[in-house]
């Protein structure tokens, strides 16, 4: 049986901020974590509370930034220029399903 994906519990309090990935347009003329902090600042107010929200820049393969934020500064963040997508960030736990046959190395298929 193939193993699947189970979403870890979601937190109950929804006014504390939660890691989100920001997807954004890839910045023209300024580097990317310029450019991502401005826009963190934007919604959050100050430059200061961008760099402690900011968790990660993406620079290579996507444009765009982690960051912890609410839901309201979830939704300003929708609304800034630039911005493509926010979206939540989610701990997937893997689990084999129902059975003892497990793919192990040198076993690539599972026994019946």
């Amino acid at each position: 049986m193939a193993a699947s994906a189970i979403p870890a519990a979601e937190s109950v309090d929804s006014s504390k901020p939660a890691a989100h990935i920001v997807h954004t347009e890839r910045p023209q003329d300024e580097e990317p974590e310029v450019y991502h902090l401005r826009t963190l600042s934007a919604v959050l107010g100050s430059e200061e509370a961008a760099k402690e929200a900011l968790l990660y820049s993406f620079k290579n393969a996507a444009s765009g930034f982690s960051a912890k934020l609410t839901p309201e500064q979830v939704e300003a963040m929708s609304r800034q220029p630039g911005v493509l997508q926010v979206v939540p960030i989610r701990t997937l736990q893997l689990h084999s399903g129902p059975g003892k046959s497990h793919v192990r190395p040198g076993n690539p298929q599972p026994s019946t």
